[in-house]
């Protein structure tokens, strides 16, 4: 068998094991799933059983599963929740952020490129993993879910306007030029999206949707890879065209066909979900370089130093700008939502590397970092907010923690 297809394998296998592992898990801790992609990555790979290598193969999935995130992710804001006042206060907090973790990457790094890739991961929100938790919680539609929508969503979508301003090695001025052009090529395919579709079109959304035509989730597609391609033919970041077509596919479904909208989704999830997304983490684990990280001296000391960035950048900004009408409780949940960091970060480290600006040990540490704030803010913030919630009503401090391992597993499958 090829080197590709016994790594496929091992990958596929993980994507199977990590969701039972996270169930049991959540007997004692729940556990994000992608936690545990990751660490059995790292475990089939090179630094320690090394049965897994990637190739050009598994590389090329991997971006596809990358891209999938990023797409779901702009498909989950909600933009009646983002909106006036709060997210006024989100931009407000992420530029602050942004300028605060310029400086700290610029120190941290010792130089202006490598600074730019260190600051631009430490603003950003890894907003579909605090989404599931929202929701599984009960604490999504409300008031402080609202916010977290609006924080979250700057938090995603912030770092990848950076990363096209920032990190294309152009000009700020042309690259602002082009980063325009894209946007109004966007407002155009939204301002389509929104118009009222004939009835021929909903007709074969409905049609086709148990069938192999399967119409609804092929134009899915095409939005999504002609949005790519716009992106890359103006030089952006793939990524950037994956979130806006996120956006898009929302309105279009929403106008098109709004009873059949949640079961498209769960079609694309299912090929999201069930196959890329956790080929990206999986080959993320894989290609973690863990002797860097475990070697000792300054990357190791990274980790924790980056975990706090996490907290101070993001999260900062955050506590002095969040609406007023928010509790202390809700505000400190809110800081440790908004500072819960990963897809993106992997992203931005990935670029860093392929560019030989960052080190594969400064990788790991931000990487690393992220992963401890996905396993460790969120249950932070749950317990926070249970604790608000039952002085309130006089319910016990654990009451808007999941209460069963199946909800926590579903919820991680949505990030």
């Amino acid at each position: 068998m090829s080197h590709s297809g016994t790594t496929l394998i091992l990958i596929m296998a993980i994507a199977v094991l990590a969701p039972l592992l996270a169930y049991g898990a959540a007997r004692w801790l729940p556990v994000p799933l992608v936690i545990f992609e990751i660490l059995l990555g790292i475990l089939v790979g090179p630094d320690v059983l090394d049965w897994a290598r990637t190739d050009a193969l598994i590389d090329g999935l991997s971006e596809l599963g990358l891209t999938m995130l990023i797409f779901l992710a702009g498909y989950e804001i909600e933009f009646g929740k983002v909106r006036g006042d709060t997210l006024k206060r989100s931009l407000g907090a992420w530029g602050i952020a942004l300028v605060l973790g310029l400086g700290a990457g610029v120190l941290l790094g010792g130089g202006y490129t490598k600074g730019v890739f260190i600051g631009v991961a430490l603003t950003s929100t890894a907003l579909g993993t605090v989404l599931p938790v929202l929701r599984d919680s009960g604490g999504l539609h409300g008031r402080f879910g609202s916010v977290v929508m609006a924080f979250g969503a700057v938090g995603e979508f912030g770092p990848i306007i950076a990363m096209a301003l920032l990190l294309s090695g152009r000009r700020p001025a042309e690259s602002a030029a082009l980063l325009a052009v894209f946007a109004a090529l966007t407002a155009a395919a939204v301002f389509w999206a929104m118009r009222p579709r004939r009835p021929w079109f909903s007709d074969i959304i409905v049609r086709t949707l148990d069938s192999s035509g399967q119409f609804a989730l092929r134009f899915v597609f095409l939005l999504l890879a002609v949005m790519l391609g716009a992106s890359t033919a103006l030089g952006l970041d793939v990524l950037l065209g994956a979130f806006a077509a996120g956006m898009i596919t929302r309105l279009l479904l929403a106008g098109a066909a709004p009873e059949y909208g949640p079961r498209i989704l769960e079609k694309v999830e299912a090929v999201g979900f069930g196959f890329l997304v956790p080929v990206f983490f999986v080959v993320t684990g894989i290609e973690f370089d863990l002797d860097s990280l475990l070697s000792g001296g300054r990357t190791l000391l990274l980790l924790p130093l980056f975990l706090a960035l996490f907290l101070v950048v993001r999260g900062g900004p955050i506590w002095f700008l969040a609406p007023r009408d928010l509790g202390r409780r809700d505000r400190s949940g809110l800081v440790l939502y908004g500072s819960t960091a990963l897809p993106l970060v992997v992203a931005i480290t990935t670029i860093g590397v392929d560019d030989k600006t960052l080190t594969a040990g400064e990788a790991a540490a931000l990487v690393g970092a992220g992963m401890v704030s996905v396993l460790v803010f969120p249950l932070l913030a749950l317990r926070l907010r249970a604790g608000a919630e039952g002085e309130a009503e006089g319910a016990p401090e654990s009451a808007s923690v999941p209460e069963s391992a199946s909800e926590w597993i579903t919820g991680s499958e949505s990030w």
